[in-house]
């Protein structure tokens, strides 16, 4: 028998009282209020209700020993992007990398491997692969239907996979930005309970409005919390909180600890936030996460006070797995996998000749997933369309990572750079090399040198270089956040200094290849309009 006392937050009867919290083998046994004065909170611990664990750049494993300081006790992690590329043995991977991490992830199978016909890179999760997952205790959920429109049209593959879901009566979740009105409510009435793609208030109320939940992203690209954040007070039972994809140099700083901090210095109520950060994903997703009630396991975290929110302490099943800045688990190494061919590309392969006046362009947006697009110049050479970085116009181009394939390449707006390249294998979803710079030397170099790694994050600037290896699949490091986190602060700092003006340079081009969001994209196939749903011409 064990216990611990300070303020206690019960969220459930929106009170806060001094008491002691006592659990034996790992559950909680009796809470007990007193007459006594303490100085720090008991709550229960935050559960990031929707994140690609791959996006930190981080394993399980090490994603925990710095997520747990920050008093994160569970996620909903959807293995997606390991999957695009390794198929079931990247979410194999997860669940066993994840074992030992005391944070309590709760995966999903992912429902669409590829996510389009359009990019059928890597491998392919059938339905009954799906149906194969979603049997496993360990799965939890169908995790996010990212194609809409194959639910809208009645797709047998798609429905399948849903119907696998609510046969084992587990949640599934959706991703449909922009969907509204009668589209949204039909893509909602075939049983998605969630969304966390609008950017709009008028959006997510038209979806919860139908019925859906709606989780509040804030992540390293995507940030949707200053539109939607009205919700925690005005829905908040419809509400939770994520952060999506979380790059590790933020990671460092906090998690879902800072979005609590945020939303309270806008005026919500702390009881209405809690509900949003703690409760709701726990109650949505059917979890095994402790919310201090008598009978849950003993997940709790301690903080310093309520407007701070300082993590002291973290527990989990009755254990103390974080405490002062330091958590109980170990290092330890993680074993590398794969699916990378490699081959060399030339200038040759990135040239475009021009046919026409002007181009379609990809047009960025800082802090969105969604891309206009929009009609531009960029500059003529001998003939060829080039980079124009006076008027940011910059040469992008999507390299096949599985087979020897032409590269594809288009022009994008927004990044900034007036010198140099960037490349990266974190290329949602397929995760192809994706590149964008201003000279055709430079983007091929910056190619060339994620070929020789095995996948990661490249900056080239002329005769300097800088190339983060992700050797888990491309996507992961094996190292720890602190590590990963400070080569991943410089290499971002590097392209910001050869021009980047977006906040997030990397993870913004890295969905730029993401096809499922409209407007314009850019895969190993070609060009994408992704309103239409269908590839498109640069002309």
């Amino acid at each position: 028998m064990a216990s611990f006392s300070g303020n206690i937050i019960d969220i459930f009867n929106r009170r806060i009282y001094p008491g002691t919290v006592h659990f034996n083998h790992g559950k909680v046994t009796a809470i007990t209020e007193e007459d006594a004065v303490y100085n720090h909170y008991l709550l229960p611990g935050f559960t990031d209700a929707h994140i690609h664990i791959e996006s930190s750049m981080l394993v399980p494993y090490e994603f925990a020993r710095i997520a747990l300081l920050h008093g994160t006790v569970a996620t909903v992690s959807d293995p997606h992007e390991i999957a695009n590329v390794c198929g079931m043995k990247g979410v194999e991977y997860m669940i066993e990398n994840a074992k030992d991490a005391k944070l309590k992830f709760n995966l999903g199978a992912p429902s669409c491997v590829p996510a389009t016909a359009f990019e059928p890179a890597g491998p392919t999760l059938t339905s009954e692969d799906v149906a194969l997952l979603l049997s496993r205790p360990d799965i939890r959920y169908l995790s996010e239907m990212m194609n809409y429109p194959g639910v809208l049209f009645g797709d047998s593959e798609v429905m399948k996979k849903i119907e696998a879901a609510h046969k084992l009566h587990k949640v599934v979740d959706g991703h449909a930005p922009g969907l509204r009105g009668d589209d949204a409510r039909k893509y909602i009435a075939a049983g998605i309970t969630t969304d966390h793609e609008c950017f709009s208030l008028e959006e997510a109320l038209d979806k919860v409005n139908a019925g859906m939940k709606i989780l509040i992203r804030e992540g390293s690209a995507a940030r949707n919390f200053e539109a939607l954040h009205s919700l925690i007070t005005s829905h908040t039972a419809m509400t939770m909180l994520c952060s999506d994809d979380k790059h590790p140099d933020e990671l460092l700083n906090g998690h879902l600890n800072q979005l609590v901090v945020r939303a309270l210095k806008n005026g919500h109520s702390l009881f209405d936030v809690l509900q949003c950060a703690c409760v709701n994903p726990v109650l949505h997703y059917g979890l095994s996460v402790g919310l201090l009630r008598v009978g849950d396991p003993a997940d709790f975290i301690v903080v310093n006070n309520t407007e701070q929110f300082k993590v002291l302490q973290t527990w989990i099943n009755g254990e103390c797995v974080a405490k002062d800045g330091h958590t109980s688990l170990t290092n330890r190494s993680h074993a590398p996998i794969n699916n990378f061919y490699a081959w060399h590309v030339s200038v040759q392969d990135v040239e475009v000749k021009k046919n026409s006046a002007s181009v379609k362009v990809i047009e960025a947006l800082d802090g969105q997933l969604i891309t206009n697009c929009i009609r531009a110049k960029p500059l003529e050479k001998d003939g060829l369309w080039v980079s124009n970085p006076e008027n940011d116009i910059l040469k992008i181009a999507v390299v096949n990572r599985y087979s020897k394939q032409k590269p594809v390449v288009g022009f994008v707006k927004n990044f900034g750079l007036k010198y140099g390249a960037i490349a990266s294998t974190v290329a949602h979803d397929s995760h192809n090399i994706i590149v964008t710079g201003v000279s055709d030397a430079d983007i091929v170099e910056a190619i060339n040198l994620l070929m020789q790694s095995g996948g990661g994050l490249s900056a080239v600037s002329g005769g300097d270089k800088k190339v983060i290896a992700l050797p888990v699949a491309g996507l992961m490091s094996d190292r720890s956040c602190e590590e990963i986190g400070h080569h991943y602060a410089n290499i971002d700092n590097m392209a910001k200094q050869m021009g980047a003006t977006l906040r997030a340079p990397f993870m913004t081009l890295s969905f730029m290849a993401l096809l499922v969001i409209p407007h314009f994209k850019i895969g190993d196939k070609g060009l994408f309009d992704a309103v239409k749903f269908e590839l498109t011409t640069l002309e």
